[in-house]
């Protein structure tokens, strides 16, 4: 699923439509608790969680569902037994160890097995037929070619659902992958694609993204075409080395990138650090967040920080927000002027 940008228009002092995506090198550094007090902060903005895999914003927004879809991110293959000859082919040619010779028996109903085959319908008991481990099928389709009888049914299988809710701070688009299914990229794109259209329709100038950690196709998904990355890393020798990677998948799609090191007074050296890379690689340091438990505490509560506290974290992270958003602010009026 390609992504689509939105339309950049100007009219009646509405403001260019930004996103925010906020990204980290690995999981666990902060960046969705960052990410739910921006939207706590900004008033009017639409909020993406591209976490697909791995969904937690839901647990500070308490959204509410309003629309469900189902998502599917490929196909999938079941073998009919009344039509399997037995033959073995497919076996013989998938790559991925996902068909298995079983002894046909009489099945009541078109249900899973409990290990995990799936088959359908009934067959003749006392020869063999084959079936499909759905866990372990990547969906490549070689069994469907490979069948001489068309034994195999080649499906749509629904992997996951995307959701678009209402939250205390406004509208919310999120998914849900279901455990082992893949194309989380094409998922996140769907999330992504919703949010743009929503705020456009609602005429919100902001969307704010929980991007996916790491460097892969999610991450890539996540922040394609977004007017600006907010890496949150933390002052360690690993998360040094994870930013230098996001920061470098950033530079590839030529994504304006900026720092923020959560946990910053953890390691005041190692924060050093990364702050001198950032100024030797030209990078803006949005700012640090100092260790406070207040953040625990606050989702404990399923609440933001900055609802429940004006503690140091709480404080940095309005620090972090006033100095983002006025570059969003300052950004909008140059294209309104050059307009």
């Amino acid at each position: 699923m390609e992504y689509v940008p939105p339309a950049r228009s100007v009219g009646h002092g509405r403001l260019y439509l930004k996103e925010l995506v906020v990204i980290s090198g690995k999981g666990g550094t902060g960046k969705t608790s960052l990410l739910a007090s921006f939207a706590a902060l900004a008033g009017r903005a639409v909020t993406a969680d591209c976490d697909v895999d791995a969904a937690d914003l839901h647990l500070v927004l308490t959204p509410v569902v309003e629309r469900t879809t189902k998502f599917s991110g490929g196909k999938q293959a079941r073998i009919d037994p009344e039509r399997c000859t037995g033959c073995g082919l497919c076996e013989e040619h998938c790559r991925y160890g996902a068909i298995h010779r079983h002894e046909a028996e009489r099945i009541p109903d078109d249900g899973p097995r409990s290990d995990g085959m799936q088959r359908n319908g009934s067959a003749q008991p006392g020869r063999y037929v084959y079936a499909v481990d759905g866990f372990a099928c990547e969906g490549c389709g070689v069994c469907t070619y490979i069948c001489p009888a068309g034994a195999v049914i080649f499906a749509e299988e629904v992997s996951g659902e995307w959701f678009v809710s209402r939250t205390r701070f406004g509208p919310m688009v999120h998914a849900k992958l279901r455990p082992g299914a893949e194309n989380s990229g094409k998922l996140v794109t769907a999330v992504r694609n919703e949010a743009r259209r929503i705020a456009g329709e609602q005429d919100h100038d902001l969307v704010l993204v929980d991007g996916s950690p790491g460097i892969g196709c999610p991450v890539i998904a996540s922040i394609a075409g977004a007017d600006t990355v907010l890496v949150v890393t933390e002052p360690t020798k690993s998360g040094i080395h994870d930013l230098e990677r996001v920061i470098e998948l950033a530079r590839h799609f030529d994504i304006p990138a900026v720092i923020a090191v959560n946990k910053a007074d953890i390691n005041e050296d190692m924060t050093e650090a990364i702050s001198a890379y950032a100024g030797n690689e030209g990078i803006t340091m949005a700012g640090r967040i100092r260790y406070d438990t207040d953040v625990t505490r606050a989702q404990m509560e399923g609440r933001t920080v900055v609802e429940i506290s004006d503690g140091p974290a709480a404080a940095d992270i309005r620090a972090i927000w006033g100095r983002i958003h006025g570059a969003i602010r300052e950004s909008n009026e140059r294209e309104q002027e050059e307009a």
